[in-house]
């Protein structure tokens, strides 16, 4: 019984701070906070964004993860797709990145009448938009988790993997990153050892776990990108 209300109680809370973060102008806040930030300390032109909801937000051990390696972190929990085009003009291009790992896609198919072609697009137009004005960054794309809470929307997630991942094979600026085998377990549902209590948010074993999968592709990408500039 205790435990019910823990994860009850814990529920709660976390809509609450979802709701105060949204508020009436979106990621108002959160992005104001970014901004206040860089206005004292940016991120040095040409290095390693990353961007995108919860699951970026809430790995407080990247940059150590992912040392030497340049990287800054502009994720804020909750958001969709749409929220990181928003987003874009005012946390990402003024600081030029080389390259942007993106993470996004969970809340635009947490509804169950979702279409997973919604996440799809969303990445395509925040693609899009970022090479308007920085055309030649390099985007990793970091596949949709597969997580407890949200097993019943799998298929649906697999499909926008999928379009996502046939996208970034034919352009060479693109690099798709997939999470899921290492996720799963043997009977082909997440690992819930890997999450926390919610089943949704990944506790320090997930993180590890992409660590060993995403360093290296962005240490390849960032190899490249310096290869270039020399």
């Amino acid at each position: 019984m205790l435990r019910i209300f823990f994860v009850a109680a814990l529920i709660v809370l976390f809509l609450r701070v979802i709701r105060r973060a949204r508020g009436s102008g979106g990621w108002e806040g959160a992005m104001a906070r970014y901004e206040a930030r860089d206005r004292r300390h940016p991120p040095a032109p040409g290095t390693i964004a990353f961007v995108g909801s919860s699951s970026f937000r809430l790995w407080r051990t990247l940059a150590q993860d992912m040392a030497p390696l340049p990287v800054w972190n502009r994720a804020f929990g909750g958001s969709a797709t749409r929220d990181q085009i928003v987003a874009l003009p005012r946390l990402i291009l003024p600081h030029r990145p080389a390259v942007v790992v993106y993470y996004c896609g969970d809340n635009d198919l947490a509804d169950p009448a979702a279409d997973p072609q919604v996440a799809v697009r969303g990445f395509q137009d925040f693609v899009a938009a970022l090479r308007r004005a920085l055309p030649a960054t390099r985007v990793i794309y970091v596949s949709i988790k597969p997580s407890p809470a949200r097993a019943a929307g799998w298929e649906r997630v697999r499909q926008a993997n999928a379009s996502v991942r046939s996208w970034c094979e034919a352009d060479p600026l693109l690099t798709f990153v997939d999470v899921t085998a290492a996720m799963m377990g043997a009977e082909g549902r997440p690992r819930r050892e890997l999450f926390w209590i919610d089943r949704l948010h990944m506790n320090a074993a997930g993180y590890r776990i992409w660590t060993g999968i995403i360093r290296p592709e962005v240490a390849r990408v960032w190899n490249e990108v310096a290869a270039i500039r020399t």
